[in-house]
């Protein structure tokens, strides 16, 4: 007995000396959890209110209670798998680092961006990170997101954490209604490098690079469960089963997409290729036939979402369609 609690003890100790923690603002804290969640090294993200000790000392109290904390994720990492250079770099391309009065549709001071250093080295990198992003050019305006000390956090209800799986569907209306997506879009073209540690061969050779998978030996080609199908990579809603036709090709076709506006359609030579909206990915070929239209994906870009899992994964909305 004594032996095992000994053992215990000294495992914690490794992995004590190697876990460090990141404070980021960004806006609204749904958005701040999802680009950090498939990192290696990450352990823990937690979205909660973080406090700014810089709120001017001559403020009335009222206007320091309702300035001083700010929406915020805090990150616990592995520092022997990942940098806090390589989050800070990630950081900047969530945000709008122009904008000292809120984040996108997010206005006010609850919502400001303000990166909370816990040390000297942190700090030290932080500013780095910012003189570069200044030099870079990438922005016209100038770049007015503090650098502050970390004073206190404390995590919000737990229906807040982990929002964008627990409420995948609002989540991504809310991402793109507020105008994030489409301003990350402009100013961040997509780095996709780092899918390749998370994919398949064969998923990112579908997604990232336009391919087509075997036919016949694919997961979804004769799939008979209900349920519906969405991005492998943003979860946006794509196909329902009820919409899924015999297929004699070897790959799944659907008569038509959940929502139509999920789906982008690419001139292609001798062909119309199909992408997901907001994460670009490729999902196969627009097929047309006695003036009818039909949809042939490929497995590998989709995830499939059961019946009865879909309040479960945050895609309650969608049984209506059951």
């Amino acid at each position: 007995m004594h032996k095992y609690i000994f053992i215990y003890f000294i495992q914690r100790k490794e992995v004590s000396n190697v876990k460090e923690y990141a404070t980021f603002a960004g806006g609204c804290f749904w958005c701040m959890v999802a680009p950090f969640d498939h990192l290696t090294g990450i352990l823990s993200i937690r979205s909660g209110y973080a406090r700014d000790e810089q709120i001017s000392s001559e403020a009335s109290a009222l206007v320091k209670k309702e300035n001083e904390y700010v929406e915020a994720v805090q990150i616990v990492w592995d520092s022997s798998h990942i940098t806090f250079e390589e989050l800070l770099n990630l950081y900047w391309q969530q945000i709008d680092p122009t904008d000292s009065a809120g984040q996108f549709s997010d206005r006010g001071p609850s919502y400001r961006a303000i990166i909370f250093y816990h040390n000297e080295k942190q700090k030290e990198a932080a500013l780095d990170s910012k003189r570069k992003l200044v030099q870079s050019g990438r922005f016209k305006n100038p770049i007015v997101t503090p650098i502050l000390p970390f004073s206190s956090f404390y995590e919000a209800e737990e229906q807040q954490q982990d929002y964008y799986r627990k409420n995948a569907f609002h989540y991504k209306l809310y991402k793109e209604g507020s105008g994030r997506t489409d301003f990350l879009t402009q100013h961040w073209p997509k780095d996709c490098s780092y899918l390749k540690k998370i994919l398949t061969p064969m998923q990112y050779f579908v997604t990232q690079e336009n391919g087509t998978e075997p036919p016949f030996t694919n997961l979804y080609w004769n799939n008979k469960k209900q349920g519906i199908y969405v991005d492998l990579l943003t979860g946006e809603a794509l196909f329902k089963t009820s919409d899924q036709l015999p297929s004699h090709t070897g790959w799944p076709i659907f008569k038509r997409p959940i929502l139509y506006g999920n789906i982008k359609r690419v001139p292609a030579q001798h062909s119309t290729a199909l992408k997901s909206k907001e994460g670009n990915n490729y999902l196969g070929l627009l097929l047309t036939e006695e003036n009818s239209e039909y949809y042939q994906v490929n497995s590998a870009a989709l995830r499939f979402i059961p019946k009865e899992k879909l309040k479960e994964e945050g895609y309650e909305d969608f049984l209506i369609l059951f």
